[in-house]
């Protein structure tokens, strides 16, 4: 959970980082790195969404994760990676502070705070990686979607309120589920219908689509 005091320290912190940084925009379905490109640099997204991503040989795409203000993407190059494994594109309109590896690394080592921001974040990251092994292994295609939908509207981290979500389409939602566009599209209606979200151009997620995740 990030509040928005530990989003405004971790900026703060950024911008004390000597040399080899740079803020940048990004439009909707822009790339910050492709799979194939230099590992050398660190992103944190200042705000927007991030779309991870890896693309097989045949072109076909598996979504890893969809990341939030408050994130940091590309942090693989810090443990020796050489060579981007995903693709980073921006599923909304992004701000990032790109970190160089080597300030990167200077910041982890000379800045406790940075650092202790930065642990979080990877503690986090490893916490949601087993959820989602759980939840593939266990758990039907019907609540997985459920539970993906109620993970991009942030649910239970800020509010209880209904949220809005940033365009997102159902082949993404079913690359993320694991299952097809056909049975996202089928579910997506039952929800619908029962009152769970809405969708009107824009897709509204309700609280009550949580009894979905918790029904046994």
């Amino acid at each position: 959970m990030k509040t928005k005091a530990q989003l405004f320290d971790a900026q703060v912190l950024l911008t004390k980082v000597d040399g080899g940084k740079r803020r940048a925009r990004y439009e909707p379905k822009k790339s910050l790195f492709r799979q194939g490109d230099p590992a050398d640099a660190l992103f944190y997204i200042e705000s927007g969404q991030v779309k991870l991503a890896v693309v097989a040989n045949r072109g076909k795409e598996a979504v890893i994760a969809i990341l939030n203000a408050g994130d940091f993407v590309g942090e693989g190059c810090l443990a020796g990676e050489v060579l981007r494994m995903a693709n980073a594109t921006a599923l909304t309109e992004c701000a990032t502070f790109r970190l160089e590896k080597a300030s990167a690394i200077r910041a982890l080592r000379d800045d406790p705070a940075f650092s202790e921001i930065f642990l979080a974040f990877l503690l986090a990251r490893n916490i949601r990686i087993q959820e989602d092994l759980v939840d593939q292994l266990f758990n039907s295609s019907e609540k997985r979607l459920a539970r993906v939908l109620l993970l991009l509207a942030n649910f239970g981290k800020e509010s209880n309120a209904d949220r809005v979500l940033a365009k997102i389409s159902q082949e993404t939602l079913a690359e993320m589920v694991g299952t097809t566009r056909s049975r996202v599209s089928h579910f997506m209606n039952k929800f619908r219908k029962l009152g769970f979200i809405k969708y009107n151009g824009e897709l509204e997620v309700n609280s009550s689509l949580l009894t979905v995740v918790l029904n046994d």
